[in-house]
């Protein structure tokens, strides 16, 4: 069966229309201009802000004019991760997916079901002839993965719904009404590139883990292939570094690293077998978790230069010392991590530059500031120049909203038992939505997909279909 076909068909032919189109973070001209061409063909109005948000609107169904705007939420952008071996242009390439028992994924990309599943729903109710509604909006906003800018820059009035259904969630049965704030930091170490000396040079590699959304899944013990390629590079005497990268996006735990490093002729048997035994070391650390990991070694030729060597000893102290991982578990709610930082990527996107990308996470704001100020600390330390973002703001749990109650009576009575309600601590753009509209009840579901910001992603078709018959409920109670 093609995608397309699957039930219910009006959300499956929106989303696998959406996955033809190029969608990558601040690079959305293609999928706006689709979706203001969707609106047309479906004689929907639709407006465009001044920062490159749609928002669509149809009336309420007959019967229903005296109930509230509802204003059902979902950004176009998506996180564009791929295998070292896939060859894929997510600025010019359509995705590559196919049907796998009750999953719909993609060949070695990410799939883009976080967030235009979300969109996919919001759109199929509004042109849903037996769906039973006040009047509907549909925010779709702008480059929500690599900044939340259409969210933090969002027009005054834009939308005129008080009450937000953000489809931005990974699970069907939880409820979310709360999410963590977050900040980036940055770190930039400057080099001299220095003439390779005559020595034994081999390329180091980190591959095949897990990786993960770095808050949603930050707490589950995923390895990161920064600190695991950083960790052996630094037990190691004597070694030159050339190069290294790792990671990717600043919000994806990082699955592949490598470096290109020199050592005398004499100490590569000793490397290979001390890689070999720290291998182990860290399948006994992780190997429960991390089935895929594997470290590799290949002879490569002489580079034309290195990293002068003060500066790339600073670079892999700092990148060991840097914290990762859960810093604080949440004393509020239960099994809700608190606060977080993310290693997410080290590049050289020139010569004679590293960057190395971070993000921190907390529902505590000052907790936030304070583990933003230790990574901070650390790269200013090793003589780094270190830049932060100004970051977003968290979303303060209101266990009393109105639209929570509807949305949880709504489940009972559908599915015979109570839904989680919850925090979450990834970032969601409602906590940008309050600074603008402070008296918007908000909640946030979505349907049951794993593996997002991963090329492992994917979503389940039998949760797609219930999860849009419960929120096509839902909204005709509100």
């Amino acid at each position: 069966m093609e995608i397309k076909n699957l039930t219910p068909q009006n959300v499956w032919s929106i989303f696998d229309a959406m996955t033809q189109v190029p969608r990558p973070s601040k690079k959305e001209e293609k999928i706006r201009q689709w979706l203001v061409g969707w609106a047309k063909e479906h004689n929907i109005e639709c407006h465009l802000d001044s920062t490159g948000n749609v928002l669509m609107r149809v009336p309420a169904t007959p019967g229903y004019e005296d109930h509230p705007t509802v204003v059902m939420q979902g950004h176009m952008d998506m996180v564009c991760e791929k295998n070292s071996d896939v060859k894929h242009d997510f600025e010019n390439d359509p995705l590559d997916t196919y049907i796998d028992g009750d999953w719909v994924t993609a060949r070695g990309t990410t799939l883009g079901a976080d967030d235009g599943m979300g969109v996919a729903l919001a759109l199929g109710v509004m042109i849903d002839p037996e769906a039973k509604h006040g009047p509907l909006e549909a925010l779709i906003t702008y480059d929500e993965e690599t900044g939340m800018t259409g969210a933090n820059n969002l027009d005054e009035g834009f939308m005129t719904g008080k009450i937000l259904v953000n489809i931005d969630s990974e699970t069907e049965g939880q409820i979310f009404i709360g999410c963590a704030g977050g900040k980036d930091t940055c770190a930039i170490f400057r080099y001299a590139p220095v003439p390779a000396p005559d020595r034994c040079y081999l390329k180091v590699k980190v591959s095949g883990l897990m990786g993960g959304h770095s808050g949603g899944d930050i707490h589950l013990g995923h390895a990161n292939a920064n600190k695991v390629l950083v960790r052996f590079l630094r037990s190691q005497p004597d070694l030159v570094l050339a190069s290294i990268t790792g990671g990717n996006l600043r919000n994806a735990i990082a699955r592949e690293a490598e470096a290109v490093v020199g050592l005398p002729e004499a100490r590569k048997h000793q490397f290979l077998a001390d890689l070999n035994q720290y291998v182990a070391v860290i399948e006994g650390e992780v190997g429960d978790i991390e089935k895929g990991f594997k470290m590799t070694t290949e002879s490569v030729d002489k580079p034309a230069h290195i990293i002068e060597p003060g500066v790339s000893d600073k670079l892999l102290a700092a990148l060991q010392a840097c914290p990762h991982g859960v810093q604080g578990m949440s004393r509020a709610m239960a099994d809700l991590v608190e606060t977080s930082t993310n290693l997410a990527s080290v590049k050289m996107p020139e010569p004679g530059i590293i960057r190395i990308e971070t993000s921190q996470r907390s529902s505590v704001e000052s907790e936030k500031e304070d583990i933003a100020n230790t990574v901070r600390t650390v790269f200013e330390m090793a003589g780094a120049e270190v830049t932060q973002g100004h970051g977003y703001p968290g979303w303060k749990p209101n266990v009393e909203s109105p639209v929570l109650k509807v949305f949880a009576q709504t489940y009972r009575e559908m599915y015979n038992k109570e839904p989680e309600v919850l925090a979450i601590h990834a970032g969601l753009e409602t906590g940008l939505f309050l600074t603008k509209y402070p008296d918007m009840d908000m909640i946030s579901v979505g349907p049951t997909m794993v593996g997002i910001h991963s090329p492992e992603e994917k979503v389940s078709i039998s949760s797609v279909e219930s999860f849009y018959k419960y929120l096509r409920e839902a909204l005709s109670r509100i």
